[in-house]
């Protein structure tokens, strides 16, 4: 039998020791915590976003700067990024145990600045920038800061609509000495330098849509100028692919297309007409509706320069024989010229219909008229004009009258030289109506096309009336004018409704207001308008009349507007159909008409609203 073996103690003794040294060396004990939470977001202090910083001690054209930002939470550093916007130049301070600093920079250039955040894990977390402005020499004029190129991304492809892509920058309107900013764009092929068309210089706003070729690569960058110094964005690039078209429904160009696709119409389709002259002999009816949120349009071509007519001239003048009978609902009609129907150039009897930019011109009645029940249409940026009968009795502008329906609203609207009424509000078989008027123009009313008096009854605004002189169209007028026509420029006519001007204007009418006392308004409030010449008469059985040119002790003179030309009022409308600029009836900085009105919920200029229908 073996012997055991005998290991000597000092043998034993080493065992133990390394064994123990290598249990304790397998322990994590001592290793190095890592802190591997994403860094909260720090605040920037200062300078503040946008504004020219105190500067500290300057050194040549070198001054300090001192930068402050709050604590992020789980940061445990921080890197300082500055970079001046003029040259590209980027001043960094890495691995800051602080939360501020100061930095020497050159004097009379715009930077930005921000703080990333940072700990012992990978994540790292960047604060929002801020710019701000190194003041110059004392008096210097600080450079602008450039423009942030926003829209096309660098880089990036896009499909051009129509042959046009918008460019989008953000730029402040004035620099740090309060100079109003222009904008220069430049895009082309080339480089992003290349000389930019005239109507692409002294741009005050921070978009502009351009025409492009498809499939090619454009350069881009917006110049900034405050008139004596100019800052110079980043250019950025980007590709346009196939042009595609915003016109998606059908296209027609003929007379019986318009016919057929009316027929065929079908809720939430567009029907676009190519502009020019199509012949009608019959009347064109609408009978099918749209919905609320499927309208059926009928609109011209938007690429087209020349507008769509619908030219009835060869219908005898016949009561049945209108132009267009819209019965339907919900229909949208846009830029459209309707020409010498046999009647109405447009008869509505539907509902939540929507006429825009359309013309209605030497009908044999009435332009356009709303009857039977129409209710809650919208006629926007329409006019009517030279309408007049044979007889030389009837024709007005526009008429919401008879039985038409409640909730009418014309908008932007001009009605001249129509042979009875700019605006006729008679009611017959249908009563409690209320007809709204915002920003409509009666100009010439009374007089035929050549400007010799028609015999028909010449007034703007007629406000109602009825064959038993007791049926009531309330009628609420805002920013309206009634110029120059024939006899009353807002005529009661014995409607028995209630009758509301706000910031109306009125001038050489055969009499400006006609409100009578013979079967008077149940009340008519008239406040923030203006008269020039006589008043004429205000009655009802209610009267809240105040704030007006000719009260509180107020003179109204031709020295009050800057013109009194009422020409200018039936010219061109601007591209999107609006209005045109006038200076008719504008106030001089002088007259005693500014801030004389009081808040009825119109939008106003200084301390209170101006008398009339145009701020100054």
């Amino acid at each position: 039998m073996k012997k055991p073996i005998n290991i000597p103690y000092f043998k034993l003794l080493l065992i133990i020791i390394m064994g123990a040294i290598m249990v304790s060396c397998s322990k994590d004990d001592d290793a190095e915590v890592i802190n591997d939470t994403v860094p909260g977001v720090a605040s920037l202090v200062l300078p503040e976003k946008n504004t020219e910083c105190e500067v500290g001690a300057v050194v040549a054209n070198m001054a300090e700067v001192a930068f402050e930002w709050s604590e992020a939470s789980d940061a445990e550093r921080y890197d300082l990024v500055i970079t001046n916007l003029v040259t590209q130049e980027v001043t960094q301070r890495p691995n800051l145990n602080t939360t501020s600093l100061v930095v020497r920079l050159e004097r009379g250039n715009p930077y930005t600045w921000k703080v990333i955040s940072k700990n012992d894990g990978e994540e790292t977390t960047a604060s929002e920038s801020y710019r701000f402005y190194v003041a110059g020499v004392p008096g210097s004029n600080n450079v602008p800061f450039p423009a942030t190129l926003v829209s096309p991304a660098s880089g990036v492809m896009v499909s051009p609509v129509d042959g046009k892509v918008t460019l989008q920058w953000d730029a402040a309107s004035t620099d740090t000495d309060g100079d109003p900013l222009t904008y220069t764009l430049y895009a082309d092929t080339v480089d992003g330098d290349q000389e930019p068309p005239e109507e692409w210089t002294g741009l005050t706003e921070t978009s502009i849509e351009i025409e492009v070729e498809p499939n090619s690569i454009y350069y881009w960058h917006v110049e900034t100028t405050d008139g004596k110094n100019t800052a110079i964005s980043n250019t950025f690039s980007f590709r346009t692919g196939e042009n595609t078209s915003s016109i998606q429904g059908e296209v027609v160009s003929t007379s019986q297309e318009i016919l057929d696709a009316i027929a065929a119409a079908m809720p939430g389709e567009n029907i676009y007409i190519r502009g020019g002259e199509y012949t009608f002999d019959s009347t064109i009816k609408i009978n099918t509706s749209g919905s609320a949120s499927n309208m059926i349009s009928l609109l011209a071509h938007p690429e087209d320069d020349s507008r769509p007519k619908f030219d009835f001239s060869s219908m005898s003048e016949n009561s049945s024989n209108r132009g267009i009978e819209l019965e339907a609902s919900y229909w949208h009609i846009k830029g459209i010229d309707v020409f010498k129907a046999g009647d109405n150039g447009m008869l509505i009897t539907g509902n939540n219909n929507i006429i825009e930019f359309s013309t209605f011109s030497e009908c044999s009645d009435t332009g356009l008229q709303l009857d039977n029940g129409a209710a809650n249409n919208t006629i926007l940026n329409c006019d009517s004009f030279f309408n007049a009968d044979s007889s030389l009795e009837n024709a007005d502008g526009f008429a919401a009258k008879l039985e038409v329906g409640t909730g009418n609203k014309f908008i932007g609207c001009r009605a001249w030289r129509n042979l009875d009424d700019g605006w006729d509000g008679y009611l017959r078989n249908n009563d409690n109506v209320t007809t709204t008027y915002e920003n409509c123009w009666a100009i010439e009313n009374g007089y035929l096309k050549d400007g010799s008096p028609s015999g028909g009854d010449g007034n703007g605004f007629k406000t109602g009336g009825s064959d038993n002189k007791d049926l009531k169209h309330d009628a609420i007028y805002m920013n309206c004018l009634a110029v120059g026509n024939a006899s009353d420029g807002f005529d009661h006519n014995s409607n028995r409704g209630e009758v509301t001007l706000y910031n109306c204007s009125a001038y050489d009418n055969g009499r400006n207001y006609a409100f009578g006392n013979t079967n008077p308004l149940e009340k008519l409030t008239i406040k923030n308008s203006n008269v020039l010449g006589e008043v004429g008469s205000i009655d009802a059985t209610t009267l809240d009349v105040t704030n007006n040119s000719w009260m509180d002790g107020i003179e109204t003179t031709f020295e009050d507007f800057e013109s009194i030309d009422y020409e200018e009022l039936t010219g061109p409308r601007k591209e999107d159909g609006s209005l045109p600029d006038v200076s008719f009836f504008h106030l001089t900085p002088s007259s005693d008409l500014i801030d004389k009105g009081v808040d009825v919920g119109l939008p106003f200029n200084g301390s209170a609203p101006d008398l009339g229908a145009f701020e100054y």
